[in-house]
């Protein structure tokens, strides 16, 4: 079963028919069905508060704080959430949610990594986010910003059904916060009510060497726990190639190329040695490193678990010898900087590296 979402934002956004979800189930069964007196799809029925509760930012960063969410914009995110089960994907329903992006919370906060001195990059910089309960994620720097539709992850404080017109379902509301991951496809790292965000690096050391000539590995060694499980020296034509046209635009120094990249989905290599569950989804993680050292961090859910078909590719050039074999194309992001070259290993962990 496959679910496809659709994500649009809009900032300090009214909504008419706004109603406190303290008893939920009381408002439903008074609920009126409104008819259709916008182009708007997703604003045809009530719109419900979720009780916030206060949010602490830490880990590797200067200015720990409080959120302040009364100088934020809000966003709105639409989702059409289904959490795993025995028989595989279950539907739950259909909802807006208007929120705080994860991408404005931690905009002012400043970077201060642990590894700095050895890696400076950013791209190895990851988010755990928890709740009271126990129940903790994790979502990479790369997803907050670096993706081309900006601000798909947001806490809700507000949510709206979005009901069929011939049907008439009232999905079940929720009832607290939730942290809200608009490219998921299996929503299992939407949880209720957080608390606590921390900033924290990848802590896996390796031999930086920039501007290392030629660029070049002949195998990428894959780890998982540390433990060697597969050595790619080059792609099985079993796999299906992709061809991703693309505009190639770096951070630092802008444009490179418009040339297409063509190569497998990274997530059909891997998939054998990791399974879809709860707790990959929610605190799996991948480092791909580069023969220079150069690395980031990937979640398991943005490798493995979209929505919106913008896969992360694995290009293999045998033929090429500076900047080789292999080099990753994620063609989720707007910048370059994540597209890493001549890798020698991947490794993955859910117990946060």
């Amino acid at each position: 079963m496959t679910f496809v979402l659709f994500t649009f934002t809009n900032c300090n956004k009214t909504n008419k028919n706004l109603k406190t979800n303290q008893d939920s189930s009381a408002v439903i069964n008074k609920l009126p069905y409104l008819t259709d007196q916008t182009n708007d799809f997703y604003d045809n029925s009530e719109t419900y508060n979720l009780p916030l509760s206060p949010i602490s930012v830490s880990g590797e960063i200067s200015n720990p704080s409080s959120i302040d969410f009364s100088k934020l914009p809000l966003h709105t995110v639409i989702v059409k959430e289904a959490i795993l089960d025995e028989k595989g994907n279950k539907f739950i329903g259909a909802y807006r949610y208007d929120g705080y992006s994860l991408y404005d919370i931690l905009n002012l906060m400043k970077i201060k990594k642990a590894n700095e001195k050895e890696f400076n990059p950013i791209i190895d910089l990851y988010v755990t986010i928890e709740n009271n309960k126990g129940e903790k994620v994790i979502i990479s720097w790369g997803e907050i910003y670096y993706p081309i539709h900006l601000h798909e992850i947001i806490i809700a404080k507000q949510v709206t059904r979005i009901v069929p017109s011939k049907t008439k379902k009232l999905w079940p509301l929720p009832k607290e916060s939730k942290l809200i991951v608009g490219s998921d496809l299996v929503s299992e790292r939407n949880i209720n009510m957080p608390s606590k965000i921390t900033v924290k690096s990848y802590h896996k050391s390796f031999l930086t060497r920039k501007g290392l000539n030629p660029l070049y590995s002949p195998k990428i060694d894959v780890f998982i726990d540390n433990k060697l499980v597969k050595t790619l020296t080059g792609v099985s034509d079993t796999f299906k190639k992709q061809e991703y046209s693309n505009t190639f635009y770096g951070r630092g120094r802008g444009l490179h190329s418009t040339t297409s990249f063509t190569g497998v989905m990274l997530k059909d290599i891997l998939k054998p040695y990791t399974e879809l569950s709860q707790k990959n989804i929610r605190t799996g993680t991948y480092l791909v490193v580069g023969k220079d050292g150069y690395r980031s961090v990937f979640t398991f859910s943005e490798l493995m678990n979209r929505n919106d078909q913008s896969e992360i590719l694995l290009i293999c050039k045998p033929e090429v010898k500076d900047d080789g074999i292999f080099k990753l194309f994620p063609s989720c992001d707007f910048f370059s900087d994540r597209a890493i070259k001549g890798i020698m290993s991947i490794y993955f962990s859910n117990n946060e590296n």
